[in-house]
C-alpha cells in the first residue's frame, strides 16, 4: 500500500483543488476498467444467433444458389439494415442506461482546503481526506486519520461480522467495505484498479438482470421460434409436394412463413420501453435502479412515506425553546441565559457529523450564539455516543468536563422517552407533556433535552442508568411541501392509499397529516405496533392514514401487514435500519438527498429530490409505460396474423407464394420501429391516474390481450385474403395482384399502428414519430409502386386499376373491423328494446 503523502501541516485539511485536479489527470478516475466493449461483443453474438437473422442468411444463400442476384443483394442489404436497427436500438438503450448510471453514480464527502464538500466517487484522488459516516460505502483504499468506524468487510473477506477500526487498531480501510456504525476521516492511499477491490477484479456495478416480464417474453419467443421452424418445414414440404415448387423455391416459402410467425420484436420492445421509461422517470427526479420496478410502479396501491423531507421541505428550523421553568423563548429573539442553557445542552447532544435536518437546525442556531462558540470544540468530541436504537428514541453523548477525569451525559430525543430519565414528579412531567402536545398540535416537532450530573470514573455503558435533569424542550418546524396536497388528491383519484410514517410526536404527525390531506385522527403509534400481534395489526392498520413514533425496525412489520392485506406496497426510507423494509416492499424507494448508501442499494428507486410529488409522477409514468407495452404487444400479435394468412392462402390455392422473405423484411421495417419507437412515445391516457391500480400479476402476455390482438389481425388478414382471391378470380395478372395485396397489407399494418396508439391514449393522438412513420410508409409505397427497378426486384408488376382501389378499400374494411365492437356497443345503447323514440333521440354516444 502506498504511504500517505508527507508534508501536509494538517492532514485533515485535505488537498487543494488544484492539486486534486493534477492527481486526477495523472492517475485517472477512481473507477474500475470499463469493460463495456464486452457488452457490444455480446450484442453482436446475440444478433447473429437470432432466428430472424439466421433465416435471412439462409434465404440470401438460396437466392444466390438459384441465380437471383438481385434478390440476394436485397436480402443481404436487409441483413445489414436489421443489424443497424438492432445496434441503434441498443445504442438508445445503453445511452439511457448510461445516463441513469451517471445519475446513480455515488458521491463521497471529501475535505479539500479545509472545507468539506461532496464530489463524485470517480473524482477522488490519492491524498484526499474522505469523511465516512454510517451507511456510506468506502470509495477507495485509505488509512484512518481520526475517529473510528465499524466496517462490514464481507464483500472482500466473506465474513459477516463487522470489524472495528480505530487509530490504535485496524487503521487500514479498504474500498467497497460498508460503514455500519461510527464516523471517521481517512486519507486515500489507492484508487481505481490499484485498490484491493480493483486488484481482485471485483465490481460493485450491477449490469442488471432481466425482469420477470422480460424472461417471460424471451421464453415465449423461443417457443414461437420452434413453432415457426416446424411450420416452415411443413409448408416447405407442402409447397414441394402439393404445389410442385422446386425444392429451393419451396424452402423460400417455408422461410417466409417462419419469418411471418416469429415475433422477434417482443424482447426489443421490453428492453427499449423499460430503459427509456426509466430515463423519463429520472427526468422527474426518480432514479430506477432495477428495471423490474418499472413493471411494478403501475400496480402500487399503497405508498408508505416518511414525513420529513418527503411530505415536508426538509428545511428544519429551531423556532422555539422551552426552558426548565416552562417559559417559551422565540429563537429569532435575543436569548437569555435559560434559553442559551437549553440550546447548549441540545448542541452537546448533537453529533457533529450528523446530516439529520434536526441536528443541522440545532447546530445552525448554536453557531449564531457567541456565548456557545467557546464550547464548540468540547461538544464536538464525545467520549462515547449512544445513537437511536435498541428501543431508544433519543441520542445520548458523553461529554468530557473541564477536568479530564470528569464527564456528563447530554441527551436529546422524544419527550416520552427522555422525561422518564429525569425522574420528575408526576405533576411536572404532566405539565411538560401537555405543553409539548399543545405545541405539537401547531405542527412543531417537539424534542426534550436533558443532562446528567457531572461524574468521574468509568464511562457509562447504558445512558438510561444515569439520572438526568430536564433542561428544556425544542420546537422545530418543517413546513409542508407546496405540491403535496395536489399530489395527494391525484393519489386518491388513482385509488392509491398513502400512509404517512414518522418518528415525530403524535400531535405533530396529526397536524402534518391534516395539512397534507390525510386523516390526522386515530393515529397508530410505535408503542401500539409493538403491543399488537400480526392479525390485530392488520385490522388496526386499515383504519389509519398516519403512524407516529415509529422505530425504523417497525417499518418492516408495517410492510408485511400491508402485503398480507393484498396491497402492492411502495415504501420510502433513508437510513441503514430502513434497508430491510425497502427490500421487503414491492417497490423500495430510497431518499437521494439524505439517504444512506445502504438504503440506496436495498431500494428499487432513488428519489433524487426527496419529493413526494415526484414519486407520484413516477407512478403516472409507470402506468403509462405499462399501457404502452400493452399496446405494443397487442399490435405485434395483430401485425403478424395477416402476414401468416397471406403466406398460406396462395399455397392452399396452388399459386406462387405471395410473400417472400424480401417482402416480409420490408414489412419489418414498419413493424420494428412502430413497436420500439412509436408506441414508446405515445402519451399517457387522460384517465391514467383516474383508475385503480392494476393487479400485480397483470401482464401484456395474458391470453386475453394476445387474443384481442389476434382477432384484430385476423380481421385484416381475412379482408386481404378475400381481396387476393377476388383479384385472382377476376383474372388480374398475378404480379399485379401481388403488388396490390402487398400495398394493402402495408397500409393495414400502418392502420394497426395508428389504431393501437389511439386505443392506448384513449384519444386521437399523433407524435412526431407517428408522422415520421407515415412518411416512411408513404415513401416505401411510392417506391414499390412506381419505381420500375424496385417493383421488378420485388417480383411485382407495374400498378394497374386494382392498385388504386383495392388497398384503400382494405384499409376501410379493416378500420370497420377494428371499430365494430365500439360501434356495436353504441348501437345497442342507442336502440335498446323498450326505449321510446324520444329517448332514442336524446341518447348520445359518449
Amino acid at each position: 500500500m502506498t504511504a500517505p503523502d508527507p508534508g501536509q501541516p494538517n492532514r485533515l485539511e485535505g488537498l487543494s483543488e488544484a492539486e486534486a485536479a493534477r492527481r486526477l489527470r495523472q492517475d485517472g478516475p477512481n473507477a474500475l476498467p470499463d469493460r463495456r466493449w464486452l457488452g457490444w461483443l455480446r450484442l453482436l453474438w446475440n444478433i447473429v444467433t437470432e432466428p430472424m437473422f439466421v433465416m435471412l442468411l439462409i434465404a440470401t444463400a438460396i437466392y444466390a444458389a438459384i441465380g437471383d442476384a438481385g434478390e440476394a443483394a436485397l436480402l443481404l442489404a436487409s441483413v445489414a439494415i436489421v443489424m443497424l436497427i438492432t445496434v441503434v436500438q441498443e445504442f438508445r438503450t445503453q445511452g439511457a442506461l448510461r445516463a441513469l448510471r451517471e445519475l446513480a453514480a455515488p458521491q463521497a464527502h471529501v475535505v479539500r482546503g479545509g472545507t468539506e464538500r461532496p464530489v463524485p466517487v470517480a473524482a477522488i484522488v490519492r491524498g484526499d481526506v474522505v469523511v465516512l459516516r454510517e451507511g456510506d460505502r468506502v470509495p477507495a483504499d485509505g488509512v484512518l486519520l481520526a475517529d473510528g468506524v465499524m466496517l462490514d468487510e464481507s464483500l472482500l473477506t466473506g465474513e459477516s461480522v463487522a470489524v472495528k477500526h480505530t487509530l490504535s487498531e485496524g487503521r487500514d480501510i479498504k474500498a467497497g467495505t460498508l460503514v455500519v456504525a461510527g464516523h471517521g476521516h481517512i486519507e486515500v492511499t489507492a484508487t481505481g484498479s490499484a485498490t484491493a477491490l480493483g486488484m481482485i477484479g471485483a465490481s460493485l456495478a450491477s449490469e442488471g438482470t432481466p425482469s420477470p416480464l422480460q424472461r417471460k417474453a424471451a421464453r415465449a419467443v423461443r417457443v414461437l421460434a420452434m413453432i415457426a421452424m416446424a411450420f416452415a418445414a411443413l409448408v416447405a414440404g407442402l409447397a414441394w409436394w402439393w404445389d410442385g415448387l422446386a425444392p429451393l423455391d419451396a424452402a423460400l416459402a417455408g422461410i417466409a412463413l417462419a419469418m411471418a410467425i416469429l415475433p422477434e420484436e417482443v424482447p426489443v420492445v421490453l428492453t427499449v420501453f423499460y430503459a427509456l421509461g426509466a430515463r423519463r422517470i429520472a427526468r422527474q427526479g426518480v432514479l430506477t435502479r432495477r428495471l423490474a420496478a418499472v413493471e411494478t410502479m403501475g400496480a402500487v396501491s399503497v405508498l408508505a412515506v416518511d414525513k420529513t423531507g418527503t411530505l415536508t421541505q426538509n428545511r428544519m428550523a429551531l423556532v422555539r425553546l422551552v426552558d426548565a421553568s416552562g417559559a417559551i423563548h422565540e429563537a429569532t429573539s435575543v436569548l437569555d441565559d435559560s434559553a442559551v442553557n437549553v440550546l447548549h445542552a441540545a448542541f452537546e447532544a448533537t453529533p457533529p457529523a450528523s446530516m439529520d435536518p434536526t441536528d443541522t437546525a440545532v447546530r445552525t442556531l448554536a453557531e449564531t450564539v457567541s456565548r456557545l462558540a467557546a464550547t464548540d470544540a468540547a461538544a464536538a468530541h464525545a467520549l462515547r455516543e449512544f445513537p437511536v436504537g435498541d428501543g431508544r428514541m433519543f441520542v445520548s453523548r458523553v461529554i468530557a468536563g473541564p477536568d479530564p477525569t470528569t464527564w456528563h451525559i447530554a441527551t436529546k430525543g422524544a419527550i416520552e422517552d427522555v422525561l422518564p430519565l429525569c425522574r420528575l414528579n408526576e405533576a411536572t412531567a404532566a405539565g411538560f407533556t401537555a405543553l409539548a402536545t399543545e405545541l405539537a398540535a401547531e405542527g412543531f416537532r417537539m424534542l426534550a433535552v436533558a443532562r446528567s450530573a457531572t461524574s468521574t470514573g468509568a464511562l457509562p455503558t447504558d445512558p438510561t442508568i444515569q439520572p438526568h435533569r430536564l433542561v428544556g424542550l425544542l420546537a422545530l418546524a418543517d413546513p409542508l411541501r407546496t405540491d403535496v396536497p395536489a399530489a395527494m388528491a391525484e393519489c386518491r383519484a388513482a385509488g392509491i392509499r398513502v400512509l404517512m410514517i414518522t418518528g415525530d410526536h403524535p400531535a405533530t404527525a396529526a397536524a402534518i397529516a391534516r395539512a397534507a390531506g390525510l386523516r390526522g385522527e386515530n393515529l397508530l403509534t410505535g408503542t401500539e405496533i409493538a403491543s399488537l400481534d400480526d392479525n390485530a395489526l392488520d385490522i388496526r392498520l386499515r383504519e389509519v392514514d398516519a403512524c407516529a413514533r415509529v422505530l425504523p425496525a417497525q417499518k418492516l412489520r408495517l410492510v408485511h401487514s400491508l402485503q398480507r392485506q393484498g396491497h402492492v406496497v411502495g415504501m420510502t426510507g433513508d437510513g441503514v435500519n430502513d434497508a430491510p423494509a425497502l427490500r421487503a416492499a414491492d417497490v423500495g424507494v430510497a431518499m437521494g438527498e439524505r439517504g444512506s448508501d445502504v438504503a440506496r442499494e436495498a431500494a428499487d428507486l432513488v428519489l433524487l429530490n426527496d419529493s413526494f410529488a415526484s414519486l407520484v409522477m413516477s407512478i403516472r409514468l409507470g402506468r403509462r409505460i405499462f399501457d404502452n407495452v400493452h399496446g405494443a404487444v397487442r399490435f405485434i400479435s395483430a401485425a403478424h396474423v395477416p402476414i401468416v394468412i397471406l403466406a398460406l392462402v396462395p399455397l392452399l390455392m396452388q399459386q406462387s407464394p405471395l410473400l417472400l422473405p424480401a417482402q416480409i423484411v420490408l414489412l419489418e421495417m414498419i413493424i420494428d420501429p412502430a413497436c420500439s419507437i412509436v408506441f414508446e412515445a405515445t402519451p399517457a391516457s387522460e384517465d391514467v391516474m383516474r383508475r385503480p391500480p392494476r393487479p400485480v400479476d397483470d401482464s401484456p402476455f395474458r391470453a386475453a390481450v394476445l387474443a384481442r390482438g389476434l382477432i384484430d389481425g385476423a380481421g385484416a388478414g381475412v379482408v386481404l385474403a378475400l381481396a387476393y382471391i377476388a383479384l385472382m378470380l377476376s383474372a388480374v395478372p398475378a404480379p399485379e395482384a401481388s403488388l396490390t395485396v402487398f400495398l394493402g397489407l402495408f397500409a393495414c399494418v400502418v392502420t394497426l399502428v395508428v389504431t393501437g396508439q389511439r386505443r392506448v391514449a384513449a384519444r386521437n393522438v399523433g407524435t412526431s414519430w407517428t408522422y415520421a412513420l407515415l412518411l416512411f410508409a408513404a415513401a416505401v409505397v411510392m417506391a414499390v409502386a412506381f419505381l420500375p427497378g424496385v417493383h421488378d426486384l420485388m417480383g411485382f408488376a407495374a400498378p394497374g386499376w386494382s392498385t388504386a382501389f383495392v388497398p384503400p378499400l382494405c384499409v376501410l374494411l379493416t378500420i370497420v373491423w377494428l371499430r365494430w365492437p365500439a360501434a356495436a356497443m353504441a348501437i345497442s345503447r342507442r336502440w335498446r328494446p323498450g326505449v321510446g323514440a324520444h329517448s332514442r333521440v336524446r341518447t348520445t354516444d359518449p
